[in-house]
């Protein structure tokens, strides 16, 4: 008799920031979208019925170039 397994969560990765600052998101293959914030990425992940409460602690994102505070180059231009 086989033994069904509960389906695994898609490994979701954000990506390293671009030169712009900006963070590709995936799960698994698939491109979610790009991210400028660490809200964005909640919303990508809610968009693609992955709902992740704690983007930020969560186990099942894996942050790649710096953590959910890292969007560099971003905040630079709205310093008057």
């Amino acid at each position: 008799m086989a033994t069904a397994h509960p389906p695994e969560h898609p490994r979701i990765v954000v990506h390293a920031p671009a030169l712009d600052g900006s963070r590709r998101v995936t799960s698994g293959d698939e491109t979610l979208g790009v991210a400028s914030h660490v809200d964005d990425v909640a919303e990508l992940l809610r968009l693609a019925d992955l709902y992740v409460t704690d983007v930020e602690g969560s186990d099942l994102v894996e942050w790649q170039g710096g953590g959910p505070d890292d969007w560099p180059g971003l905040h630079e231009h709205h310093e008057g």
